[in-house]
Parts: C-alpha cells; structure tokens; sequence
C-alpha cells in the first residue's frame, strides 16, 4: 500500500475532527438502528401482512417467512429522462436474481426525477436543485416501511443521485448499493453541438437546424454523454465505493449491463447481516469516502455543482465539508482527463481510453486517494483498479490496461494535463464562490473589467441581444441563489458570453446561482455566498465597477473605496413575488425560506448534523436575517394557512 500524500492527510485529518461530534451522533443513531434485524421481524402481524398482500407466490412466501433477506428497490425511472428510461426492466432483472440467490426484492418505491436539460432556461428549471430534497424524503418514504434488509437505489442524473444518498444514508443501518444504467451511444459531438447554439444565439442558424443538432447530440436512451453532474455523479459512486466496480460507463441494453444489473442483487444479499459479511452505507460512506469523491472529481475536472451535493450528501453522514477542503486538495491533486467541456471528448472516450480503473490505479499509486475504505466490492478501493467483462458468458474483472489508449482523453499521474485540480475557491470583497478553471484557457483566468449588472438570466439575453455586450465586461448576475429562487442552472448563459469571448472581448461571469454542470470556457465565479438574498456583497456592484476575477490567485474583489463600499446598500428583489408562483413553485416556499447558503450544500437538512452556520454563511448572521425576513414570513405563513 502506497503512502497518501501529506496533504490529503491534512485536509482528511482536519475534516475528522472537524466532523467529530456530529459524525459519532450519526454513527451512535445507525447503531442503534442495527439491534432491529431482521427488519421486519420487529413488526406486527397487521403490519407485516400489509406488507406482502401486494406480492404472489414465492416472494409472498419469502418475506412471510422471514427467513429470506429482502431487497427494497428504490428507482428514479420515468420517460421524461433518457438516462432513466432503461430502469424500466431493473426490477424484474433484480427479482430473479435475488430470487436465485436465496433472497427476495419488493419494489419499495419511486422517486421523482426531473430533467435539467430540459427545464433549463424555464420556470420549472426553479424546483430543480430543492428536488433533491423531495428525493431524499421520497427514498426514506420508501424505506421507512421497515420491511428491507438492504437497498438498491437506481439513479443516474444530477439531483437525483444526490437525493437517493442523502435519503439512504438515513437508514445507515442498511447495506445499500447504487445501480446505474449507463450513457448512450456517441452522437453529433459535444463541439460540434456548442458551435450551432452559438450560431443560433447570433442569428446565424434557424430554430430547425438548432433542433436537428441537439436531437443528434441527445438521441437514444442513457446518459447525455457529455461529463457535467449527471456522468460525474456515477465517477463519484464508484469511487466512493457504492458502485460495482467499472459499472459506470455500460451501454444500456447489453448483455454486460444486465449482467452487472443482477450482480449488483446478488452482491447486496451478501452484504446483509444475515449472510455474514455485514456492510451498512453508513460505514462506507465514511470521511475518507468523502475525501475520495472530492479528489476523483478534481482530477477528473469534474461538475461544480459537486461543491454543494457533496457537501450535503456528507453532512447526511454527519461528515462536515467546505471549500477550503476543495481548494487544499486541488494545489495537489493533477487533472487526468479531458471530457468534454474540459475537452472534445465524450464519456465513452473516456471509459474506451481506460476509464474509471484506470483513473483510480494512477490516484493510488500516486499515494492521492484513500485506499484503506470499506467498499460494496469489499475491503479497499484496489477493487477498483479492475473492469468487468462477460468471459465465456461469466462475469468477471480483470485489471485495467497499462496505458490510457488515448492520451489527449486520458493520461498517468506522470503525465497530468495540468498538475492542480479543476476547482477553485474565489474569495475577497464579493464574498466566497468557485469556479471551474480545467476548461478555462490559461490566459483567460484573469478578468479586470467594468461590471454590468442583471437580476435575471432572461436580462442578459435582453442586453445580448439590443447590442449592449459588445464589449469587456463581467456579468454579476444576481438573485439567483437558493433563497431567491431556487437556484436554477443558468443555461442561457453560456452561449452567450461564449458568442463575446470568441469576439475577443474579455468576459467572465461572476453570479450567486449555478451553472450547468458541463460549463466550460468563460471563467465563472459561480455560488457566490452569502447569496444577495441573505445580504451578501455580491448585492453591492453597481454599473460600471471594476470586478477583478483572478482563477489563479483565487481573488474575486471590486475596485471601489473601502469607505463608499461599506456605505453601500445591498440590493433588494423589485419583483420577488414573480418566482414565488405558478409551475409548482408554490409549493417549494418552505424549502426556499429554509435554505443553507450554498457552502453548506444549500440544503434545507442542516439538523440532520445539528449543525447549521459555518463560514460561508456565518459573515451573513443576522444581517440575513433581517433581508430576508419578509420573504420567510410569507413562505411560513403559507404553509401555517395551508397546515
């Protein structure tokens, strides 16, 4: 076993005993939970047989008797995602093959999944980030019943991974493993799409050949195979030891897929109490998981929507996280791939250059991940240096090839594209954000020009499209965080300011909201907390201030007199009731009122820690408080009336 580097060990040791009291309450609660097995065996017999009446024949036999362990099913599939589409069969696949193996699996439950790419840019884009929550709550729904003995929890794309792990780390007690369904064949490339949106924002192409493009990027079930949140979300469960090994990047619909699919039931028995190799995700989602998933994504320049869901999937674990972590580990962790925005790849390039074993070899052998973890797979992440294949009809995994097959995609710890991560923290005057350089050519990632400031996404196209951007400048979008509005992705963005960077103006971004998870080449300062709402300086830039952006300092600052600046008041929603109603947003007042600021995951669960204020939000206090007090009290009042 390679010695880890000094400074993953810091940042692991700093975390560990930041965590300290809110990760043994956690770890005291599943214990707790662990003297109940088997699950339902602590039922009544009204309860337990309202618990079978649903099923037929053996599995209504099995669970009756209570000598079987069962399986509880957790899906997120529906139509209106193509990556969730192949969930359909899952369970019949996962039926038989508990039933083979001596166990039996209900479906237990479905979860909501919504789909980003097509919501962006639209009001229900508002509810998207908050869906992660109703996840969360949809899969303890599920589980709750007290029925299971371990969990299979499909998902794939952005919120919902997130969601299923926050919910499924509440029942800690349960072995639990993650089932993904793989991307979809490559299509029209991720280049050559980003050229036609580009050239549809400039008038240069119609809406018919804008459609024609993006039908051939997103074409057939599975994955979108560019890396933002969704492809990221299946590195980060492998790698954090919840997948199987190499399981990530299958096509849907192969024999191999299938296969893994059934593995992954008969893996999940053996992880049972009752089998004897008793593994709870409470225990395998640990810090050092944590810190894993951190540096794999850094090295993989992998979504920035990660810097608020691995925040909240590790306080779910009573593990506390912040950016700082994020930017100690990136000095030292090198980047290893290009996937498209970091480059023109896909993901199938890069599973076909080596892949996730590949990846995790290199890390470990570089001393730069935690191989010492509990793991699905068993004791250390070594079992992640193989990939599965289907040999003579059997599966099997064999060790990753030796060399990346394609070096402008993936390449050796010796050999990194660039030797730091693919995240960085920005702080000064404007407050704490990130923002995402792996993309972001070298002579872009310093940014002095004049602000010009928007309350909306919708505002910038508006002033794109009278003339008015023709020109240096930094977009400060605000009212754009959790409080605000949900904080929905800002897609309209990016071929926009993309349109007037390649005009040779300098532009950057610089917002409290969130961008896609595949943004790319215009440096963006995004998740700015404390967000305007909870009276964050972001709400200070006026028109025509100089914003200084500079990615390799991490330095985000305004260029005004201290003592203007401190007279300064922050900015006030003119219409916040406009995203207050219709779409459902109604609905999510609640969640809005309660939000975290983003450093903290921008999550409504912080009790599930007893822990709520750490730095990003503690400067805001009760000045947060005060600017956002009318709002909150319109949100519980609603939900007063409505209780």
């Amino acid at each position: 076993m390679v010695s880890p580097h000094s400074q993953l060990m810091k940042v692991t040791r700093r975390v560990i005993e930041r965590s300290k009291p809110t990760r043994e309450a956690y770890l005291a609660r599943i214990a707790a939970a662990q003297d109940q097995f088997p699950a339902r065996g602590v039922l009544s017999c009204a309860n337990l047989a309202h618990g079978f009446a649903g099923l037929e024949g053996r599995d209504k036999i099995a669970i009756k008797s209570i000598r079987e362990p069962n399986i509880g099913i957790v899906s997120a599939y529906n139509e209106m995602l193509s990556a969730h589409a192949p969930y359909k069969n899952y369970p019949d696949i996962i039926k038989e093959a508990a039933r083979e193996n001596g166990g039996v699996a209900q479906f237990a439950g479905g979860v909501p999944a919504m789909c980003d790419g097509i919501t962006q840019g639209n009001a229900g884009m508002e509810l998207s980030l908050f869906s992660r929550e109703v996840i969360a709550m949809s899969t303890a729904v599920a589980l709750t019943h007290n029925m299971f003995d371990a969990a299979l929890c499909l998902g794939i794309c952005d919120k919902i991974v997130p969601g299923l792990l926050i919910g499924a780390l509440q029942f800690g007690h349960l072995p639990a493993i993650f089932v993904p369904a793989g991307p979809m064949a490559s299509g029209l490339s991720n280049d050559e799409k980003a050229k036609v949106r580009q050239q549809f924002a400039m008038g240069q192409c119609g809406r018919d050949a804008l459609l024609e493009s993006e039908a051939a990027a997103y074409h057939s079930q599975g994955t979108c195979t560019f890396y933002g949140t969704a492809n990221s979300n299946q590195m980060l469960m492998e790698v954090m030891g919840l997948h199987l090994p190499g399981s990530a990047f299958i096509h849907p619909y192969t024999p191999l897929r299938d296969e893994l699919t059934a593995a992954a039931a008969r893996r999940v028995l053996d992880l049972t109490v009752e089998r004897g190799n008793y593994t709870p995700i409470g225990h395998v989602i640990d810090e050092r998981a944590i810190i894993n998933g951190i540096v794999a994504l850094l090295a993989t320049g992998g979504s920035t929507n990660h810097t608020m869901h691995l925040v909240a999937i590790a306080r779910a674990a009573g593990i506390l996280i912040d950016w700082d972590d994020f930017d100690a580990l990136s000095d030292a962790i090198p980047l290893l791939a290009r996937v498209y925005p970091n480059g023109k790849a896909d993901v199938n390039h890069f599973h076909a250059a080596g892949g996730i074993a590949f990846l995790v070899r290199e890390l470990l052998d570089g001393g730069l991940l935690h191989e010492d973890v509990t793991t699905v797979a068993g004791k250390g992440l070594r079992h992640y240096t193989k990939e599965p294949k289907l040999l003579d009809g059997k599966l099997t995994w064999v060790d990753a090839v030796e060399q990346s097959a394609d070096a402008a995609v993936l390449r050796p710890l010796a050999e990194p594209f660039q030797p730091d991560g693919g995240l960085r923290l920005m702080q000064g005057r404007l407050g704490r954000g990130v923002i995402k350089v792996s993309a972001v050519a070298p002579e872009r990632r310093k940014v002095r020009a004049p602000a010009i400031v928007f309350d909306s996404q919708e505002a910038v196209q508006e002033a794109f499209d009278r003339g008015e951007l023709e020109r240096d400048f930094v977009a400060v979008v605000r009212f754009q965080g959790a409080r605000a509005n949900g904080m929905p992705e800002l897609h309209r963005l990016t071929p926009l300011l993309g349109v007037m960077q390649d005009k040779g103006f300098h532009v950057a971004l610089v917002t409290d909201g969130r961008m896609s998870g595949a943004s790319g080449k215009v440096p963006a300062v995004i998740h700015v907390s404390p967000e305007t709402l909870l009276h964050g300086p972001i709400g200070k830039v006026r028109d025509g201030d100089i914003v200084v952006i500079d990615a390799v300092e991490g330095v985000l600052d305004v260029e005004v007199d201290a003592a203007e600046w401190d007279a300064r008041p922050v900015a006030q929603p003119a219409h916040q009731e406009s995203n207050e109603a219709g779409f459902g947003r109604e609905l999510f007042g609640v969640f809005r009122a309660a939000a975290a600021p983003a450093e903290q995951g921008a999550s409504v669960f912080g009790a599930l820690v007893g822990e709520v204020d750490s730095k990003a939000g503690s400067d805001a206090g009760s000045k947060a408080a005060g600017a956002t007090v009318t709002h909150a009290r319109k949100a519980t009042a609603t939900q007063h009336q409505g209780a």
